[in-house]
């Protein structure tokens, strides 16, 4: 080949080059410098980050600050948006980017969490308080998605069973929880954002918790599943319906079918009933007016708020199940949990059912933490509840 020709195909070749690292940084100058978001520092400081050259102002809502709290950012040279926040704590949080007063989700973070119809950014503070819901290297159960009737509510319904390592090649007879999600969530809720199958995982592996079946369901009783996949029907009232009506599925239609579906240990001391917020609301209803049904309640986040204008006629039924049936609990069970943070807007309700339980000379377990209506917490109180379970 002559020299000539050599020398054009090479500079065609360098100019096809530069041209590709001309459009290469175009593309890169439109999308912004590169993000990691977010960046957690040694001490467990959180940077979060956001390019946007036309934001007018960009902030972070997270689930470990107050309701309605967010933290301002600020934009530098390049166009990124950016704050860091105080150290926390090890668990795992959620947030959102609110960009002109939209909330957004953040770009640079695929991990990402749906609570009802609210999505969220997960971050993870790794430490030895958050081993407990880590996905370590021990033997894990399995999450099953069980459709049943439920005569009660006319519908066929969608529950997530948990069924512990070895199940399916056990003979044994389990016992069993029923754990119950709060208001806006479903049947996803304590597996997605509570972390309930790896809490079980990780306890069982190390002793602490007997192997049990967990049933996780709807609380939402015009729902067949969670709304990203079928339609709830319309209900009137939905509030006192969700609160009222589900229970008595629970108790109806639930465990008849898990007792004659799973292996389990079909009597009151090897069920268990614990639930958060709604469902803590759910759990008292079902085990006060069936005080001989279980023996072991866990509640969460709730008690009793006669004083709430919200809460008044949901209230009046659960009140007087305590008072006609409360003695009759105190014969049969064998464990009643209570725990609440000191930040949560409940914290009083709760004080009001300690008082009940108080003057009734009914023994409780109480667990006060910080924080407030909020996973880092339930998860925590699963954690701690379960190993007092079927001992």
């Amino acid at each position: 080949m002559e020299t000539k020709s050599i020398k054009r195909i090479a500079l065609f070749l360098v100019g096809l080059f530069m041209l590709n690292v001309t459009m290469a940084q175009e593309i890169q100058r439109q999308r912004g410098p590169q993000i990691i978001s977010p960046a957690i520092a040694d001490n467990n400081s959180v940077t979060f980050s956001l390019y946007s050259q036309v934001a007018k102002s960009v902030s972070v809502s997270g689930s470990w600050m107050g309701f309605g709290e967010k933290a301002e950012m600020t934009k530098n040279a390049d166009g990124v948006w950016l704050v860091t926040v105080e150290p926390l704590e090890p668990s795992m949080y959620h947030y959102n980017f609110i960009l002109d007063g939209v909330t957004i989700l953040d770009p640079a973070n695929p991990q990402a969490m749906r609570d009802g119809t609210r999505y969220a950014n997960t971050l993870f503070i790794p430490g030895e308080s958050s081993e407990v819901f880590q996905v370590r290297d021990v033997p894990h159960g399995s999450v099953k998605k069980v459709w049943y009737n439920s005569p009660s509510l006319d519908l066929t319904r969608r529950m997530y069973v948990y069924t512990p390592p070895g199940y399916e090649d056990s003979k044994e007879n389990y016992p069993v929880l029923y754990l119950l999600h709060g208001g806006g969530g479903d049947e996803d809720a304590w597996t997605s954002l509570g972390l309930a199958n790896y809490i079980l995982d990780n306890l069982i592996a190390e002793g602490k918790a007997k192997p049990m079946i967990v049933v996780m369901t709807n609380g939402n009783p015009n729902q067949k599943a969670a709304i990203t996949e079928i339609q709830p029907e319309p209900t009137e009232n939905g509030l006192i319906i969700a609160t009222d009506q589900f229970p008595v599925s629970l108790v109806n239609d639930v465990i008849p079918y898990v007792e004659s579906h799973f292996k389990v240990i079909a009597n009151s001391s090897n069920r268990a009933i614990a639930g958060l917020s709604m469902g803590c609301l759910h759990t008292q209803l079902a085990s006060m007016n069936n005080p001989t049904l279980f023996k072991y309640m866990g509640l969460f986040s709730l008690g009793l708020h006669p004083d709430d204008n919200n809460l008044k006629e949901i209230m009046k039924p659960l009140i007087a199940a305590y008072d006609k049936n409360l003695k009759t609990l105190q014969k049969n069970y064998e464990l009643f949990y209570v725990a609440c943070g000191t930040e949560d807007f409940v914290y009083e309700g709760v004080q009001n059912l300690r008082k009940k339980l108080d003057d009734n000379d009914f023994e409780y377990i109480y667990n006060e933490t910080g924080g407030g209506h909020t996973w880092a917490n339930w998860r925590d109180y699963l954690a701690d509840y379960t190993p007092r379970l079927f001992k």
